[in-house]
């Protein structure tokens, strides 16, 4: 991995770990495009990035950060589920991180989803995050748990079972941002973790690079937030069904066609 590879990387994961599009989709088609090689250390940074864009989302609403306690009371019921799962699932889930295939078709029935998603919910009445309840919170979090089917989509699958919640699309989202730092935070601590127990010492070069990664995640994510709100708000989720159909056919007709697609 080189200094190229971690600027396209980090701009990928900025854009796409907040919109409902998947990030390992993407990770998938630009390693492949780019040829890198899958080690502990790359895949320890596609995961470690993320705390740049936590970090933006704390920038952005860090407001909302200084309420009482009831919003982490919240949070913490919604984070359950997902840490539950994590952990009794663990290898599970890190086999089907090596199934290209499986990421496709995730990626492509997740966009047929979102094509019908604003007619489904189409009746909300619950506009901000102090009227969520604790059992809303809850079933959000499960819903979060089908995240971990590579090509799902954290955003994605947050934001429609918020919706399924009678949030409105911009309370579902907003409350998926606040989701996002404990599950990202805790998903980073651990890979970390398990990469210091097997051994690995971080090189001065590895520093380095994930350092930039973080940096460039965090800048280009303040600006996916804001620009993913104000479009959610006029527009929906139609387009993004279209394009996660795309990259989704993509995958599929690259693996069918027997490329050996790079899994992060």
């Amino acid at each position: 991995m080189n200094i190229i590879h971690v600027i396209v990387l980090a701009i990928i994961e900025g854009i796409t770990e907040f919109l409902p599009i998947s990030s390992t989709g993407h990770m998938i088609i630009a390693s492949s495009v780019m040829g890198i090689q899958s080690d502990d250390f790359v895949k320890l940074f596609t995961v470690a990035i993320q705390l740049g864009a936590i970090l933006s989302v704390v920038v952005l609403y860090w407001k909302r950060f200084f309420q009482t306690l009831d919003f982490y009371y919240k949070l913490f019921v919604a984070f359950l589920p997902a840490a539950v799962f994590g952990l009794l699932f663990s290898k599970k889930i890190d086999e089907l991180m090596e199934s290209a295939l499986t990421v496709g078709i995730t990626l492509f029935i997740g966009g047929v989803i979102l094509l019908f998603v604003d007619k489904w919910f189409n009746k909300p009445d619950v506009k901000e995050e102090k009227e969520i309840s604790y059992l809303t919170a809850l079933k959000i979090g499960f819903f979060q748990c089908l995240s971990m089917i590579p090509g799902t989509s954290r955003s994605a699958a947050t934001i429609v079972g918020g919706m399924s919640q009678k949030l409105t699309r911009k309370a579902a989202a907003e409350f998926s941002f606040f989701l996002a730092v404990p599950t990202m935070f805790a998903a980073t601590a651990k890979k970390l973790y398990d990469f210091i127990k097997d051994g690995h010492v971080f090189t001065g070069e590895e520093i380095k690079l994930l350092a930039i990664g973080n940096v460039i995640a965090f800048i280009v994510a303040l600006l996916a937030i804001k620009t993913f709100i104000t479009f959610l708000e006029k527009r929906g989720f139609q387009l993004f069904g279209w394009y996660r159909i795309l990259v989704g056919g993509v995958i599929i007709g690259l693996y069918l066609s027997g490329h050996n697609l790079q899994i992060l």
